[in-house]
């Protein structure tokens, strides 16, 4: 192994925590290994394609790390930022295949700053995908229609309610313009970001973002669902990437749903949740299986012996989280979950800063995240978390060759 690998492995995320280089330090072992994360044994050098139906990061097996940032709109221009979203498309799909952006990194004028910031130069793809979003606040803000999109807001990108428990951090939530960048390596990820950021320049500037790393849910079936800072497995009910009906049905937004520039796309709905984990160490192993309603061992349901085994929601108590998230307690409702741990240091009285960043993915929030939200209300794991940050945002279509993150939305 080289010198520069070796010395990547130890740095993890580079400007974050050493608790969360530590834990990036496991990743970059798998990358090195080939595994491709949930992607169950793909080759790190093969690119995800950037263009298609569906924007990629959304179905695509889930990668290991996530760069995840807000973005707010600082122009009043609308023909600047649809320049920048052309110019973004470019660069994302650039990165993507493992290119540079522009001209590159080095070999230009000395006295002009390079086209790309370079720490990816050397490395693979890493299974990099980007995937934008729009919010709310992108349509309307404070009562003003800022570039002509009011109109064309979907009824399904509502604001999300409070819920009981929230204590929302407005610097941590919301944004005009999201990016969702997941990949193998949390460089080539947190390049990603960099780069568009830095085009961006006069155009946004970066509201809020969160690093994530140890994935806590699969997209693929046939892959072992990871577990989250609690130390369980979650979610393994929700929609897989390989479920064509259960997409179409549940996560595609589609023409008859009245917004036709979303046809194709999705909505995603992120949660920044703070884990209450030094309260959560101290609690029993009976209450935290009680609380999750699955055995902490192998993730079987309890009363089951395997984890993919079927729900007795009867077997489980009421409080259970299982019981209550699951399809059969929400008239049915499925979303597709791509979320991630973060640790993020200590906080002033030393407990740590840590839990999930919850990202869901739904054909309509109302039906979707709200409603499962809205029966947690009694989760006996509200004692155990609290949702920090929010946001919700409608994703368009992918991009087709020759065209733009939003054109949909824009023409």
């Amino acid at each position: 192994m080289d010198a520069r690998m070796s010395r990547r492995r130890m740095l993890g995320f580079g400007g974050a925590s050493l608790v969360v280089g530590a834990a990036a330090g496991a990743g970059i072992d798998r990358v090195v290994a080939k595994s491709g994360g949930d992607g169950g044994g793909s080759d790190v050098t093969s690119p995800i394609p950037f263009h298609g139906a569906h924007q990629a990061g959304i179905a695509t097996p889930v990668q290991d790390r996530l760069h995840f940032a807000a973005f707010d709109v600082v122009t009043g221009d609308r023909a600047k930022l649809v320049r920048m979203l052309k110019d973004w498309t470019a660069a994302a799909a650039a990165m993507t295949a493992g290119k540079p952006v522009g001209a590159g990194a080095v070999g230009g004028p000395e006295v002009s700053p390079p086209d790309d910031t370079g720490e990816a130069l050397g490395l693979p793809p890493s299974r990099l995908t980007l995937t934008v979003g729009f919010g709310p606040t992108l349509f309307e803000k404070d009562g003003k229609d800022r570039f002509g999109l009011k109109a064309k807001r979907p009824a399904a990108l509502v604001d999300l309610p409070h819920f009981p428990g929230d204590n929302l951090d407005p610097a941590r939530s919301d944004g005009d313009i999201v990016v969702q960048a997941c990949a193998d390596d949390p460089q080539v990820a947190v390049h990603a970001i960099r780069n568009l950021a830095r085009i961006g320049f006069g155009v946004v500037s970066v509201r809020w973002s969160q690093l994530g790393f140890g994935k806590t849910s699969s997209t693929t079936p046939d892959a072992q669902t990871p577990r989250n800072m609690f130390g369980f497995k979650d979610g393994t009910r929700n929609v897989a990437g390989t479920e064509t009906d259960a997409l179409d049905k549940h996560i595609w937004a589609g023409r008859p749903d009245g917004a036709e520039w979303m046809a194709g796309g999705s909505y995603l709905v992120a949660r920044r949740i703070r884990m209450h984990i030094e309260t959560w160490d101290r609690t029993s192993l009976g209450e935290q299986e009680d609380v999750f309603g699955r055995d902490k061992n192998v993730g079987a349901p309890i009363g089951q012996r395997r984890e993919h085994d079927a729900v007795d929601l009867a077997k489980l108590k009421p409080t259970a989280h299982v019981r209550l998230a699951h399809p059969d307690s929400n008239g049915g409702t499925r979303i597709l979950r791509r979320g991630y741990s973060f640790t993020d240091g200590s906080d002033g009285l030393g407990r740590l800063d840590a839990g999930l960043f919850f990202i869901a993915f739904q054909r309509d929030p109302r039906t979707g995240f709200i409603r499962v939200q809205n029966n947690l209300a009694t989760d006996a794991m509200n004692e155990y978390v609290q949702h920090v940050g929010s946001g919700v945002y409608a994703c368009p279509p992918g991009v087709q060759e020759g065209g733009y993150w939003g054109e949909t939305l824009f023409t």
